[in-house]
């Protein structure tokens, strides 16, 4: 560890016992140049409880609008709309990182200041992206990042600044991107309680209420909407919850029997590192009945027996694939068991589509233009290597399509429909922009029959669904699904090579964790070794490749069941 860490970390253990943290049976120590600092496990006694946490330590919206600096001015803002609870957030971590004589130096000292995702790469590190999701992606969230910071960040923190009496300290784009990042990498999604949330003056109750509709937008599956294009479907449909932490629980009570779920960092927790099998999760105490702190966060060791001395404490931020990791963590697993592929028929082409207006219709009603494929539909497919690992996962799928496709028990059941591992939602996207024109008038004819003519009543996902199956089948949508799959396949190789050429550079890789570093293999980096020659690359350039790789890999896969699939529908008639 070098000197100049060990320094940092003396002042912010003090830092944490003043604010009456307890690290009761851990203590937080660097862990290596990838991870940064981490927890790890001491030999003091623990009931399973690690690390207390007050909640008045935690930087939530509730702490800037109270804070006697910039509360004033963000609160007119908050207000009027101007900015939103996150917004608040990282613009405190703005303000805090450029003050002189900030309370909380010991703490930032302590935050990385560069980062692995893809909104730090260099311009060449990014062109290892080009071809998949996130390429774009990293342009727009930037470009999107550099006009609020024009607009109305650069501005509003010198005005702070000087408010504070400094007026020489100069802001820079850099540190509103480092503030941005530390929130996205950090914060977590922490159930309160409403009398905790909100002052029990009426009159202030009122004037924030705003902050409450805020909150319950923060716990919607939907948030964190400034990830842009394809990345917002990835959140949705991965059905994130800002909490890092599966199954995270609360034994917080509250005298309106209200929980609020508020976005906010946690001095000590957040330095829990992920790992897929965590050793502990977090929790709130909200009486005190557990960690005997009311209102804290508790780390809370998930295995019976006790660690071992010096064992690093992880967490789990949640079921990731590489895509979501890379973009908001800045790393990846090799071989991620919750990577997932996205493919999507861009919403501008149905435009161009024969009766474009009658089929805009129709999805606007009952279907979705993208989807996210997760590797582990790979098991219940024609080529999955082995047994499904849940026999009554099969039959359940199996149960729901038939209650959806024998509507009028004209079209044959397909054979291959518990093997069918393709969203049905997409799959009823995709009929319906394959429809000829007789098809529509019989699918509408289907749903008259229902319905009845004079519309007493709209017809169901499930019957629209029903009609446009009975109609079409599915050899039109495989057809489509296959050269959507292609193209992005193309679109991947065209940019960095074959899945193939990605695994030799994984393979014959030497990872250099900073410019300058002398790399553990350095060496050997310009010897054959085992008849190869070791390629030198950034951890950066190491995560875009294990990235693009998985990609690639799924496409393939996929694509190999879209076209069973479809040579199958075109042999029965479907």
């Amino acid at each position: 560890m070098e000197i100049s860490t060990e320094a940092k970390l003396e002042p912010f253990l003090q830092w944490l016992q003043v604010n009456k943290v307890e690290l009761r049976g851990c203590k937080i120590k660097y862990s290596d140049e990838s991870k940064g600092f981490g927890i790890f496990s001491s030999n003091e006694f623990s009931d399973g409880v690690l690390l207390v946490v007050p909640l008045d330590l935690a930087i939530t919206p509730m702490r800037v609008l109270q804070d006697p600096l910039i509360g004033p001015e963000c609160r007119a803002m908050f207000e009027d709309g101007e900015v939103d609870d996150r917004f608040l957030m990282i613009l405190f971590l703005t303000v805090e990182r450029l003050r002189k004589n900030s309370s909380w130096k010991p703490y930032l000292d302590m935050l990385p200041t560069t980062f692995g995702n893809p909104l730090w790469f260099t311009d060449d590190e990014l062109l290892e992206l080009k071809g998949t999701t996130l390429y774009r992606a990293t342009e727009l969230q930037k470009q999107n990042l550099l006009t609020l910071y024009d607009d109305k960040v650069k501005d509003l923190v010198k005005k702070l600044l000087v408010l504070d009496g400094d007026s020489e300290s100069e802001v820079s784009f850099e540190d509103f991107l480092w503030a941005n990042s530390i929130f996205w990498t950090r914060a977590l999604n922490i159930p309160l309680p409403h009398s905790y949330v909100f002052p029990q003056n009426q009159e202030d109750l009122n004037k924030y209420d705003s902050i409450n509709n805020s909150a319950e937008l923060s716990n919607d599956h939907n948030s964190r909407g400034e990830l842009i294009n394809g990345l917002n479907d990835i959140k949705n449909e991965a059905q994130r919850v800002n909490s890092q932490v599966n199954g995270a629980t609360s034994t917080l009570t509250s005298t309106q029997g209200e929980t609020l779920w508020i976005e906010g960092l946690v001095p000590g927790i957040d330095f829990c590192n992920h790992d897929l099998k965590a050793a502990a999760t977090w929790e709130v105490d909200g009486t005190g009945l557990i960690t005997g702190v009311p209102f804290s966060m508790y780390l809370l060791s998930v295995e019976r027996s006790s660690f071992h001395s010096e064992k690093e404490i992880s967490i789990s931020y949640g079921n990731k694939g590489n895509e979501e990791l890379l973009y908001l963590y800045g790393f990846v697993i090799d071989n991620n068991p919750d990577d997932y592929l996205m493919i999507h028929y861009p919403a501008e082409a149905i435009h161009s589509i024969p009766l474009s207006d009658s089929k805009a219709l129709l999805l606007e009603e009952q279907a979705q233009l993208r989807c996210l494929l997760p590797k582990s539909l790979l098991e219940h497919g024609f080529f999955a290597a082995g047994h499904p690992k849940d026999g009554n996962n099969d039959n359940k799928l199996e149960v729901d399509r038939i209650s959806s496709f024998s509507w009028s028990g004209q079209r044959r059941m397909p054979s291959y429909l518990n093997k069918l591992v393709f969203p049905e939602n997409f799959l009823t996207a995709l009929r319906t922009i394959a429809m000829q024109e007789d098809e529509i008038s019989k699918v509408s004819s289907l749903l008259e029959e229902l319905v009845g003519s004079g519309g007493e009543r709209q017809p169901s996902d499930a019957e629209v669904r029903a009609a446009v199956w009975e109609t079409c089948g599915d050899s039109g949508a495989l057809q489509l699904l296959v050269d959507l799959l292609q193209a992005k396949l193309t679109e991947l190789e065209e940019s960095s090579g074959m899945e193939d050429y990605d695994s030799e550079l994984l393979l014959k890789s030497c990872i250099t964790e900073s410019q300058g570093q002398h790399a553990s293999c350095e060496n050997n980096s310009s010897e054959e070794t085992n008849g190869w020659t070791q390629h030198k690359m950034s951890r950066k350039t190491w995560s875009s490749i294990v990235y693009r790789r998985g990609q690639k890999e799924l496409a393939l896969l996929f694509l190999k069941e879209a076209e069973h699939a479809l040579q199958l529908a075109l042999t029965e008639g479907n």
